[in-house]
């Protein structure tokens, strides 16, 4: 995930005085496990909890962490657990896991075309969506490949886009506070959205001196100024100024790519999203030969029936995006389609209210923790160290949701956000963690897998105050993870 604007430095006394926890960033409470005593505490991985506490890089941070057996609760090591920090990225983790609890991994998300077929035409044609993160240009197309194959040549009237799934408010909570970003980690959400409500300017060079070929998917959606030369060998300097533009954007080329580029790819979200799959439905469509009589609207058209359909991946397949890869925008549609079916149209809000009632419900929660968004971007949600080693505990004893949890983890030195990380040491692969990233904020949670006959670890590592020694904060935490791989496996 891309780092966002740096955390407000100046956290409320009062969040750092919770649940026993004492006032000073490093303080320590009493030794403790999940089930109330100290049985299985580890004294050299105590005293490693205790050199990343006081690393002299990390003297002005704020730590959380807490080292817990995945089998039998207890607490083999911890210090500041009970510290409400900011975790990044990790609030995925909450985020996955509500979601498995209340929507269950095999949910798969719809999008439909309907109208009234007659014949060769269909009147008022509307996509309706339900959340689908993953829907992109080539979904429409192969939904557009159905009308023909039922014989659809005219679209009479307009195409309609049915948003009525989620509510109007597409920027996800905390998103204000970084408005003026046009990178895709920061894109808006909708019911029915498309390439992860971004586009994506494709430019491939030519001749040196010329014109370079531009486009941009989804189709129908950009209205293009200007163009991109074709300079030497190596001169890629492409400039994208994207600008609303009515219901679509505008885009303003300029600059040169290298001839010996063979393909570059700049990806920008989109302002509003309401209409762009409508309009990327328009352009192929009539791609296809499929004449459109109308313009692209929000709304529902009028009563007809569904002539077209697409269905996702399951959801436990659509959480790689967030494990793994700490996709933003995924997160805030998953996160925002919890709430969706119990209640429509699906407030973030409510979401946040449900994954809140559910932690409480399994005693998961703990002092001053708040679920805001589902991504953790910007600052906004609040964890403990403690209550997220409750949760990865949690998820590992819950036998309807464990491999569909820890699957979609990021492994040590194989995938995701920890490909790099753990890649030359022993604990490689044994690693199943989330990370978290921002200007002041670093996280890694999850579960160091024990061998047979040996428990599994869970882990929660949270820093806040660490802008400038990041670097610092993640080796700090990569290295404590191998001292418990070490311990499991020795």
């Amino acid at each position: 995930m891309r780092a966002a604007r740096r955390l407000l430095l100046g956290l409320a006394a009062s969040l750092l005085v919770l649940s026993g926890a004492g006032g000073s960033a490093r303080s320590q409470t009493p030794p403790a496990s999940a089930t109330g005593n100290d049985e299985g505490r580890a004294p050299e991985l105590e005293a490693a909890v205790r050199a990343l506490v006081n690393d002299r890089a990390l003297k002005d941070a704020q730590i959380g962490v807490v080292v817990m057996d995945a089998d039998d609760g207890h607490i083999l090591a911890q210090s500041g657990e009970h510290l409400v920090l900011n975790p990044a990225s990790n609030a995925k983790l909450y985020t996955a896991a509500g979601a498995l609890a209340l929507l269950k991994g095999t949910h798969r998300y719809q999008t439909t075309l309907s109208g009234s077929l007659n014949g060769n035409n269909v009147s008022n044609l509307v996509i309706r969506g339900h959340g689908d993160p993953s829907l992109r240009s080539r979904d429409l197309w192969q939904m557009v490949a159905e009308l023909r194959a039922r014989g659809v040549r005219r679209i009479e009237g307009d195409v309609f886009v049915e948003q009525k799934f989620f509510d109007e408010q597409t920027t996800p909570p905390a998103f204000e506070q970084q408005p003026n970003e046009w990178a895709a980690f920061r894109a808006p959400v909708s019911a029915v959205a498309l390439n992860g409500n971004t586009v994506t300017l494709a430019v491939r060079p030519t001749s040196a001196g010329q014109s370079a070929i531009s486009w941009f998917d989804p189709p129908g959606f950009v209205d293009v100024d200007g163009a991109v030369k074709t300079g030497e060998d190596g001169a890629d300097a492409v400039v994208l100024a994207l600008s609303p533009n009515g219901k679509r954007l505008s885009a303003k080329l300029s600059g040169t790519v290298g001839a010996d580029a063979k393909l570059v790819r700049y990806t920008r979200r989109v302002d509003d999203p309401r209409l762009l799959a409508g309009y990327a439905l328009k352009a192929i469509l009539e791609e296809q030969g499929i004449k459109v009589g109308g313009d692209v609207k929000l709304g529902s058209g009028e009563k007809g029936s569904v002539i077209a359909r697409h269905e996702s991946e399951p959801l436990s397949t659509l959480l790689y995006a967030l494990g793994k890869n700490s996709d933003n925008f995924y997160a805030e549609m998953i996160f925002k389609s919890i709430a969706g079916e119990r209640s429509r149209p699906a407030k973030s809000q409510d979401a946040a209210d449900a994954i809140s009632a559910w932690l409480v419900k399994n005693d998961l929660g703990d002092g001053g923790v708040v679920v805001k968004n589902g991504s953790g971007l910007f600052d906004s949600n609040r964890a403990t160290a403690f209550s997220t080693a409750k949760l990865l505990r949690y998820c590992w004893q819950d036998s309807s949701m464990k491999n569909e949890f820890v699957a979609q983890l990021a492994i040590g030195g194989v995938d995701g956000t920890l490909h790099k990380r753990f890649r030359n040491t022993r604990a490689r692969r044994a690693v199943r963690a989330k990370t978290g990233t921002l200007d002041d904020a670093i996280a890694l949670s999850g579960y160091v897998l024990g061998p047979p006959g040996k428990s599994t670890i869970a882990f929660s590592i949270l820093f806040n105050r660490v802008s400038g020694h990041a670097a610092s904060a993640r080796m700090a935490a990569d290295k404590l993870v191998e001292l418990i791989y070490q311990r499991q496996w020795r």
